[in-house]
């Protein structure tokens, strides 16, 4: 019995104790996308291909962070005479900003899943806050790369006006949601 509580007490104390862990992300698999209305014929869809960054989970602790770094001038909208569009002054504007960031200042757990990421997002230099909404979140061992990984999708609506990319609204939409569906995994 004398060995046992030291033991038990152990167990208990490192579970509550458990380290945070740092996932990079599968640059394979994490692909932001954006959404708008094109003058009310139809919500037009467009991703970014390049992405970095990573994600420190601490789920017993109930803690996190999320740092993401998006290549802008991988924006992908279908077409080639379009993406160079987007990426000129009146929007990206990929010359002088050549990346979007999303820096977390809080996330919020339900449980040992988080459900919400606050932080800022910087698009074309301007940095707003925004809550990311997760909509799904899985932590498991990766059955093919054998390592400890992550994912989840997340998302949420921001005016492009705020990001100084307001050309052509209301009639383009100024409403853009941003989805993420990102992959991770531990070193």
């Amino acid at each position: 019995m004398k060995l046992l509580l030291p033991s038990l007490a152990l167990v208990f104390a490192s579970s509550a104790f458990a380290a945070p862990e740092t996932f990079y992300l599968d640059a394979n698999h994490t692909f932001p996308r954006f959404s708008y209305s094109h003058m009310g014929y139809s919500t037009q869809l467009s991703r970014f291909d390049k992405t970095t960054g990573e994600v420190v989970l601490d789920s017993a602790a109930r803690t996190g962070s999320v740092d993401v770094v998006i290549d802008t001038k991988s924006v992908d909208t279908g077409s080639p005479l379009f993406n160079e569009h987007i990426q000129g002054a009146d929007f990206l504007d990929t010359a002088a900003y050549p990346t979007a960031t999303f820096k977390s200042t809080s996330v919020k757990f339900d449980g040992d899943k988080p459900v919400a990421v606050n932080g800022n997002l910087t698009i074309k230099g301007v940095t707003r806050p925004v809550t990311l909404t997760v909509t799904s979140f899985k932590h498991a061992m990766h059955p093919m790369m054998k390592r400890d990984a992550i994912g989840a999708n997340a998302t949420t609506t921001v005016k492009r006006s705020d990001f100084n990319m307001g050309k052509y609204a209301p009639l383009v939409g100024d409403d853009v949601t941003i989805d993420i569906a990102i992959e991770a995994q531990a070193k």
